[in-house]
């Protein structure tokens, strides 16, 4: 049996809404912009509760895009995870700042308030929450925190579609967020995608204005600042469009596939599974393990015809991007023992049960060659 890691294509077979809405497209001859892009950010911003949202060129942008029109000051500082993608990073160094790294919780691979607390400073404006995995960081307690010390609260939800905290849709609690739409997401378009959300009108049309190269939109040539071409297409915004209908049912299959292997490895001793913190409705991106024997585990399965995935290899501070700065393991020892530790298991809503059976069953295969 062959197991990828994720397979779109599955997901494509016989879509023929989604066909139709990129036949639409295709018709009107119109994109850029346009009746798509408005849909779109009109119906996401409703599924969050939430009044603006604003289509980008990708995930990254997004989140440069908040950190460029919050308008801090020159040397400020912002935290954010050692245990993330580096777009959580080089975004806050792109806008000018400084990004602070914070070791994260061991136990759900999230910041919180108390990891937090022992990287602010002075020139501390803002934290980055980054809910990975599908998980939730603590985001209710982290805007209490944000808001006795005076600062802002980001959230990187790339990895979060639709996720819960306290009943309540993860990009809701600071004062911005971030969405990514790659083609792997909870919700993905057909190429790359983002998008920004907030309750802030004012920050709302200062990020549309730097996202049209500084030009309020619907105008041009009106450059009130330097700013960068960053537009959700309009063949991507009825991708996304018609896929946002089923987000919910792509969500509970993801969910249904991870309590599944749950249930099948959970006696396991040499493995620890992931968990949902409490009060969380988890959405499952990524299903992550660890287990000391991580790269023995790898090529098992990949002899057995299961693809897997290290998400990361390397904790962001001690990447090579950052070795002017000279951190050792010892300054963020969780996120470098899950770096040695972590590997993923496919987990998308294709995925069949005997699929998910088959790639368990390999893996309680290999432990128990080892004793």
């Amino acid at each position: 049996m062959q197991i990828p890691f994720f397979d779109l294509t599955r997901q494509l077979q016989n879509y023929n809404e989604l066909y139709a809405a990129i036949q639409q497209v295709m018709q009107s001859g119109q994109f850029a912009g346009g009746e798509w892009v408005r849909e779109f950010e009109k119906n996401f911003a409703a599924k969050l509760r939430l009044p603006f949202c604003i289509g980008t060129a990708n995930g990254t942008d997004a989140l440069y895009l908040i950190f460029k029109a919050l308008q801090l000051p020159a040397g400020t500082e912002v935290v954010t995870p050692a245990w993330s993608c580096m777009p959580t990073a080089e975004t806050i160094s792109m806008a000018g700042y400084k990004p602070v790294f914070c070791d994260i919780d061991p136990e759900y691979m999230v910041l919180t308030a108390e990891t937090v607390a022992q990287k602010i400073t002075s020139r501390t404006r803002a934290v980055l929450a980054v809910h990975l995995y599908g998980q939730a960081a603590p985001v209710a307690d982290l805007r209490q925190f944000c808001e006795a010390h005076n600062l802002y609260l980001i959230e990187d939800c790339a990895q979060a579609h639709l996720t819960l905290e306290k009943g309540k849709p993860v990009g809701t609690f600071g004062m911005a967020a971030a969405f990514s739409f790659y083609p792997t997401k909870n919700l993905g378009a057909l190429g790359d995608a983002g998008c920004v959300v907030t309750a802030n009108e004012q920050l709302a049309q200062r990020i549309r204005t730097l996202a049209n190269h500084g030009s309020p939109p619907p105008e041009q040539y009106n450059y009130q600042t330097e700013g960068l071409n960053s537009r959700l297409d309009a063949l991507q915004a009825a991708v996304l469009n018609t896929k946002l209908k089923r987000l919910d049912e792509f969500n509970n299959r993801r969910t249904h596939i991870a309590l599944l292997y749950n249930k099948l490895l959970k006696d396991v001793a040499d493995i620890k599974l992931p968990s949902a913190r409490p009060e969380v409705q988890h959405t499952w991106h990524i299903y992550p393990i660890r287990t000391r024997y991580r790269d023995e585990l790898k090529n098992h399965l990949q002899q057995n015809g299961i693809e897997t995935r290290i998400h990361y290899p390397v904790a962001l501070p001690l990447s090579q991007a950052y070795r002017h700065c000279s951190f050792s393991e010892y300054d963020f020892p969780v996120a470098a023992c899950l770096a040695r530790e972590v590997l993923s298991l496919p987990v998308f809503p294709e995925l069949t049960e005997e699929e998910a059976e088959y790639v368990a069953g390999k893996v309680i295969g290999y432990f128990r060659q080892q004793r």
